[in-house]
């Protein structure tokens, strides 16, 4: 029996219909090998070398207290064994603001990654419109009024082939740009705990200022006490006992002065772990006699210990591979695009009667811009061989920063010898010329020299040991603290030849 023609229409557009998906099948395909085997234009990366030394000038005669894969990771504070710092530098990575604004600009350079990354596929998009209308009856001339729809369900597909490399280009730039600013985040952190331990032994050195001032003012009060029994019996000048008193106030007010300096040294704090100063009390104490021995490292170390050199270097990446996006801009930009849906009126329920399908390819080839692309290469090779600049010039600081701190403490440790010496003799003074007074064999001047000196030396011995204290956190920082550069590249997402690979679709067989 003959089939209707209906029914002939009905295969027909089936027909076509698969000679659609044929096609789409058949564009995917083509899409995916093409994007598979597509090469990546522009240098590839390798890091420039920097100009290093085999060892510090410096270290000739340092002996390291421990190996540096010995310091507790992330700790470095533990190695001066005080609770009190070791709580509040804790503090520092979560509360303190500053490393909060760079933690949300590396999520921002993280987010950019992802961005970059979805140029690597099809965009998919589903659009439908629809516009019903009638007619009265006045013009159709019946006695009803006559309505009308159209519908348009339709979805369309584009995908610009990565095949010289722009997009991946693009994605190794904002990879780099990301692990820099994760090194910019571990330096903010490592930098506000440094200045948080600074600023502890500078509080601390401040407690024992004052302690020592409180014993001195003590002191000052039983010579003021001999002077006026001695004024009072005639034996000693008016001007005498007036400079035992302004001896003791004048210590006294350099005593207030020290809980000044103190408590900016708190609030300091305070702001540093992010709390309001009201919020935190920091009890009196004191400083060790002497810091503990920081570990030191080979200067080849610097290039993977400290955070800012690693920003430096993933800084030179991003520009290099931003060479090779201007260098993909000479290639033509290859795009396919396919669309389907249903078009006409009343098509509910859909048939294949109203399917509407096109493919397609597109080339784009700029023939002439006036020296733009030119340009921008250009543009992109000098952003390169600043970054190149910067980093050496960074590496070159740090070397400079940790032979300071190096010959610092050197030179403070024999320092504080010498005034430790300075100190003893000079208290031996004192009680010399404080006997002879007694005994009216000396003037009430010399015992006022003398005491004056000692205190001197008292303070420029507590000022050498907060030195040292502060030259040792600064070595650590230069020394890069806990960090490692290989952390870099574990906060990332897989290379980027491996999750395209594993995301692309299976091409139909």
């Amino acid at each position: 029996m003959a089939a209707r023609a209906p029914n002939d229409e009905t295969g027909r557009t089936d027909q076509m219909a698969k000679s659609a998906r044929r096609a789409a099948r058949s564009l995917a395909a083509l899409a995916v090998v093409t994007g598979l085997s597509a090469c990546t234009v522009g240098p590839d990366y390798q890091r420039p070398e920097a100009p290093i030394s085999t060892q510090f000038k410096e270290l000739k005669g340092w002996k390291q207290a421990q190996p540096r894969d010995g310091m507790e990771k992330g700790r470095w504070w533990a190695i001066f064994r005080d609770s009190q710092l070791d709580a509040l530098a804790s503090q520092v990575e979560v509360t303190n603001q500053n490393v909060a604004a760079e933690l949300a600009a590396y999520e921002q350079t993280k987010a950019l990654v992802r961005e970059s990354q979805a140029s690597l596929f099809p965009g998919v998009s589903a659009t439908w419109s629809g516009q019903r209308s009638g007619e009265g009856k006045a013009l159709t001339g019946v006695g009803r009024t006559v309505a009308s729809g159209v519908s348009y369900p339709q979805g369309t597909v584009s995908w610009t082939l990565d095949v010289w490399g722009k997009v991946r280009r693009q994605i190794e730039s904002n990879e780099a740009a990301a692990q820099a600013d994760l090194a910019l985040l571990e330096n903010a952190k490592l930098s506000a705990q440094a200045q948080l331990a600074i600023a502890y032994f500078n509080l601390r050195t401040q407690d024992m200022l004052r302690a020592l001032l409180s014993r001195t003012i003590a002191a000052y009060q039983e010579t003021l006490r001999i002077t006026r029994n001695q004024y009072n019996s005639g034996t000693v000048s008016q001007a005498d006992l007036i400079t035992a008193e302004t001896q003791v106030l004048t210590t006294q007010a350099q005593f207030e002065a020290a809980a000044i300096t103190r408590a900016q040294y708190e609030h300091a704090i305070a702001a540093l772990i992010g709390r309001p100063p009201a919020d935190l009390t920091i009890k009196a104490g004191a400083l060790p006699h002497t810091p503990p021995a920081a570990p030191a490292a080979l200067p080849s170390t610097l290039l993977e210990r400290r955070p800012d050199v690693a920003s430096a270097e993933r800084t030179m990446q991003a520009q290099n591979a931003l060479v090779g996006v201007a260098i993909a801009a000479y290639y033509p930009q290859i795009t396919f695009s396919a669309s389907g849906g249903f078009q006409g009126a009343n098509v509910f329920p859909l048939t294949a009667a109203h399917l509407i399908w096109s493919i397609g390819g597109q080339a784009t080839d700029p023939l002439f811009d006036g020296g733009l692309r030119a340009a921008q290469t250009d543009a992109a090779q000098a952003a390169y061989r600043q970054a190149v600049a910067n980093y050496r010039q960074t590496v070159l600081t740090a070397f400079q920063e940790v032979e300071d701190q190096l010959s610092a403490l050197r030179l403070l440790a024999r320092e504080l010898k010498i005034q430790e010496q300075a100190r003893d003799r000079a208290a031996e003074a004192v009680k010399v010329y404080l006997n002879q007074y007694r005994a009216g064999t000396v003037a009430f001047t010399t015992v006022v020299v003398a005491q004056a000196t000692l205190l001197a030396d008292e303070e420029a011995v507590l000022s050498t040991r907060q030195a040292l204290f502060n030259a040792t956190v600064y070595l650590i920082q230069y020394l890069g603290g806990g960090f490692d550069a290989s952390e870099l590249l574990a906060e990332q997402p897989p290379p980027l030849t491996e999750a395209v690979a594993r995301s692309l679709p299976v091409p139909p067989q």
